[in-house]
Protein backbone atom coordinates (compact mmCIF):
# COMPACT_ATOMS: atom_id res chain seq x y z
CA UNK A 1 0.00 0.00 0.00
CA UNK A 2 1.12 3.47 -1.16
CA UNK A 3 2.25 6.05 1.93
CA UNK A 4 -0.55 8.23 1.03
CA UNK A 5 -3.14 5.62 0.84
CA UNK A 6 -2.09 4.86 3.92
CA UNK A 7 -2.17 8.91 5.69
CA UNK A 8 -5.42 9.26 3.92
CA UNK A 9 -6.77 5.84 5.22
CA UNK A 10 -5.34 7.04 8.91
CA UNK A 11 -7.12 10.41 8.37
CA UNK A 12 -10.73 8.97 7.32
CA UNK A 13 -10.78 6.50 10.21
CA UNK A 14 -9.80 8.85 13.23
CA UNK A 15 -12.07 12.02 11.94
CA UNK A 16 -15.18 9.69 11.24
CA UNK A 17 -14.73 7.87 14.20
CA UNK A 18 -14.23 11.29 16.34
CA UNK A 19 -17.34 12.95 14.05
CA UNK A 20 -19.46 9.52 15.30
CA UNK A 21 -18.62 9.71 19.16
CA UNK A 22 -19.47 13.33 19.54
CA UNK A 23 -22.47 13.19 17.44
CA UNK A 24 -23.61 10.31 19.34
CA UNK A 25 -23.25 12.23 22.56
CA UNK A 26 -25.87 14.75 21.18
CA UNK A 27 -27.92 12.56 19.88
CA UNK A 28 -28.09 10.04 23.05
CA UNK A 29 -26.14 11.61 26.31
CA UNK A 30 -27.71 15.06 26.05
CA UNK A 31 -24.62 17.01 25.68
CA UNK A 32 -25.76 20.05 25.09
CA UNK A 33 -24.54 23.32 26.52
CA UNK A 34 -25.82 26.81 26.33
CA UNK A 35 -23.32 30.26 25.93
CA UNK A 36 -23.43 33.75 25.31
CA UNK A 37 -21.24 33.44 21.79
CA UNK A 38 -22.37 30.17 20.64
CA UNK A 39 -24.26 27.01 21.74
CA UNK A 40 -23.90 23.32 21.51
CA UNK A 41 -27.48 22.04 20.76
CA UNK A 42 -28.53 18.70 19.45
CA UNK A 43 -31.13 19.76 16.09
CA UNK A 44 -31.80 17.31 13.23
CA UNK A 45 -30.91 18.11 9.74
CA UNK A 46 -33.31 15.98 7.42
CA UNK A 47 -31.99 18.11 4.42
CA UNK A 48 -28.75 19.38 3.38
CA UNK A 49 -26.26 22.00 3.53
CA UNK A 50 -29.07 24.85 5.24
CA UNK A 51 -32.21 22.54 5.84
CA UNK A 52 -32.22 22.69 1.45
CA UNK A 53 -33.96 19.49 -0.11
CA UNK A 54 -35.72 18.72 3.15
CA UNK A 55 -38.52 16.98 0.46
CA UNK A 56 -35.96 15.35 -0.25
CA UNK A 57 -35.26 13.45 3.35
CA UNK A 58 -36.09 9.84 3.24
CA UNK A 59 -33.39 9.54 -0.17
CA UNK A 60 -30.94 11.63 0.27
CA UNK A 61 -28.77 9.21 1.71
CA UNK A 62 -29.13 7.16 -1.37
CA UNK A 63 -28.23 9.80 -3.73
CA UNK A 64 -25.70 10.89 -1.46
CA UNK A 65 -23.89 7.45 -1.55
CA UNK A 66 -24.65 7.28 -5.72
CA UNK A 67 -22.42 10.41 -5.52
CA UNK A 68 -19.66 9.07 -3.58
CA UNK A 69 -19.81 6.04 -5.25
CA UNK A 70 -19.65 7.97 -8.67
CA UNK A 71 -16.26 9.74 -6.90
CA UNK A 72 -15.02 6.94 -6.40
CA UNK A 73 -15.05 5.60 -9.70
CA UNK A 74 -13.58 8.52 -10.93
CA UNK A 75 -10.62 8.10 -8.46
CA UNK A 76 -9.76 4.85 -9.45
CA UNK A 77 -9.70 5.52 -12.89
CA UNK A 78 -7.88 8.76 -11.89
CA UNK A 79 -5.62 7.63 -9.57
CA UNK A 80 -2.91 11.04 -10.12
CA UNK A 81 -6.13 12.63 -8.73
CA UNK A 82 -5.82 10.66 -5.91
CA UNK A 83 -2.33 11.20 -5.10
CA UNK A 84 -2.49 14.66 -5.50
CA UNK A 85 -5.56 15.74 -3.41
CA UNK A 86 -5.16 12.22 -1.19
CA UNK A 87 -5.49 14.72 2.41
CA UNK A 88 -8.42 16.89 1.21
CA UNK A 89 -10.12 13.49 -0.35
CA UNK A 90 -9.76 11.26 3.16
CA UNK A 91 -11.53 14.86 4.76
CA UNK A 92 -14.46 14.93 2.22
CA UNK A 93 -14.81 11.03 2.60
CA UNK A 94 -14.42 11.31 6.12
CA UNK A 95 -16.77 13.91 6.65
CA UNK A 96 -19.03 12.97 4.28
CA UNK A 97 -20.04 9.22 4.90
CA UNK A 98 -19.88 10.50 8.67
CA UNK A 99 -23.08 12.95 7.33
CA UNK A 100 -24.32 10.06 5.22
CA UNK A 101 -24.28 7.16 8.29
CA UNK A 102 -26.18 9.69 10.56
CA UNK A 103 -29.08 9.54 7.80
CA UNK A 104 -29.40 5.67 8.19
CA UNK A 105 -28.76 5.70 11.72
CA UNK A 106 -31.20 8.81 13.08
CA UNK A 107 -32.85 9.82 9.71
CA UNK A 108 -30.95 12.63 9.64
CA UNK A 109 -27.73 14.52 9.55
CA UNK A 110 -26.81 15.05 13.48
CA UNK A 111 -25.98 18.81 14.16
CA UNK A 112 -24.83 20.95 17.27
CA UNK A 113 -22.98 23.71 16.47
CA UNK A 114 -24.92 26.54 17.06
CA UNK A 115 -23.45 30.44 16.41
CA UNK A 116 -25.74 33.20 17.98
CA UNK A 117 -23.37 35.63 18.60
CA UNK A 118 -24.71 39.41 16.38
CA UNK A 119 -26.12 36.90 13.88
CA UNK A 120 -28.10 33.55 13.57
CA UNK A 121 -25.61 30.88 12.08
CA UNK A 122 -27.15 27.44 11.05
CA UNK A 123 -26.42 24.87 13.14
CA UNK A 124 -23.94 22.79 11.94
CA UNK A 125 -21.51 19.76 12.92
CA UNK A 126 -17.64 18.73 13.15
CA UNK A 127 -18.29 16.79 10.09
CA UNK A 128 -19.29 19.79 8.11
CA UNK A 129 -16.48 21.82 9.21
CA UNK A 130 -14.19 19.08 7.56
CA UNK A 131 -16.07 19.06 4.54
CA UNK A 132 -15.09 22.98 4.22
CA UNK A 133 -11.53 22.19 5.16
CA UNK A 134 -11.37 20.33 2.56
CA UNK A 135 -12.70 22.13 0.16
CA UNK A 136 -10.53 25.17 1.30
CA UNK A 137 -6.80 22.81 0.83
CA UNK A 138 -8.38 21.99 -2.64
CA UNK A 139 -8.78 25.69 -3.55
CA UNK A 140 -5.58 27.00 -2.34
CA UNK A 141 -3.48 23.79 -4.11
CA UNK A 142 -5.50 24.80 -7.00
CA UNK A 143 -4.57 28.47 -6.74
CA UNK A 144 -0.41 27.35 -6.54
CA UNK A 145 -0.79 25.19 -9.10
CA UNK A 146 -2.11 27.94 -11.15
CA UNK A 147 0.23 30.45 -10.32
CA UNK A 148 3.15 28.00 -10.85
CA UNK A 149 2.11 26.81 -14.25
CA UNK A 150 1.45 30.70 -14.83
CA UNK A 151 4.99 31.52 -13.49
CA UNK A 152 6.37 28.63 -16.14
CA UNK A 153 4.54 30.18 -18.35
CA UNK A 154 6.00 33.71 -18.29
CA UNK A 155 9.26 32.06 -18.40
CA UNK A 156 8.44 30.50 -21.95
Amino acid sequence: MKKELKIATTIFVVIFIIDQVVKYGFANLAWDANGSIMSLKLAYNYGVAFSMFTFLAEYLKYIQLFIVLIGTIYLIKNKEVFYKYYIPIALLYAGGLSNILDRFTYGAVVDYFYWHYIFEFAIFNFADVIIDLAVVIIIIMQIKDSRREKKLKDKA
